[in-house]
């Protein structure tokens, strides 16, 4: 399979995301899927107080889809990846192409951490997270969620719900009520920008 800008979509749309293992890239979906409310107050997305602190002491500048590549390189930089060459150059199209994004912390002029994901209508996929200044990926997941309230979004999925994100109130939820959420978020318009 050709990984282009049309079949990552189309894989996004079906609910799939896509992982390189040994060279090859698969196409995954979860069930159940992790998703991160959106909303405040029980149930919702949660910051824990001390990050809370961390975000008002503004040791952090939030920039916005100004190193995508940088980003998203930084996240499979580790001993074990599934972010591939392949992957970087086919998710830099897709973001020349305004459907991926990247949240940055920047600290002292210099990329801190920060997150990357899909857009596709009111729907956000999230994808990887890295950081080499404690907080700095926490921090850019709290600018992430206040971004996509503002805009109007509807789903912000998670895929896994590890232990990092259920500190934030990532809820599982069964596929077929994942592909519900999604079908409506897709209908809708939001512009990431």
């Amino acid at each position: 399979m050709r990984l282009d800008v049309e079949t990552l979509l189309g894989a996004y749309r079906q609910g799939a995301f896509p992982m390189a293992e040994g060279g090859d890239v698969r196409f995954y979906t979860a069930d159940p899927r992790g998703v991160l409310p959106l909303h405040d107050g029980p149930g919702g997305f949660h910051v824990p107080r001390t990050l809370r602190q961390v975000c008002r002491r503004g040791a952090f500048e939030i920039r916005v889809n100004t190193s995508f590549r940088a980003v998203m390189t930084a996240c499979g930089d580790r001993t074990r990846t599934w972010i591939s060459p392949e992957l970087v150059e086919a998710f830099c199209e897709l973001h020349a192409r305004g459907h991926a994004h990247s949240v940055e912390a920047w600290q002292n002029g210099e990329l801190a951490g920060g997150l990357y994901g899909v857009s596709l209508g009111a729907a956000f996929s999230g994808e990887s997270m890295f950081h080499v200044v404690p907080d700095a990926s926490k921090v850019a997941m709290v600018a992430l969620v206040e971004r996509l309230r503002s805009r109007g979004f509807e789903l912000l999925d998670a895929q896994t719900c590890n232990a990092n994100m259920k500190r934030f109130g990532c809820v599982e939820i069964p596929h077929a009520e994942y592909m519900g959420r999604l079908r409506n978020a897709m209908g809708k318009r939001c512009e990431f920008g």
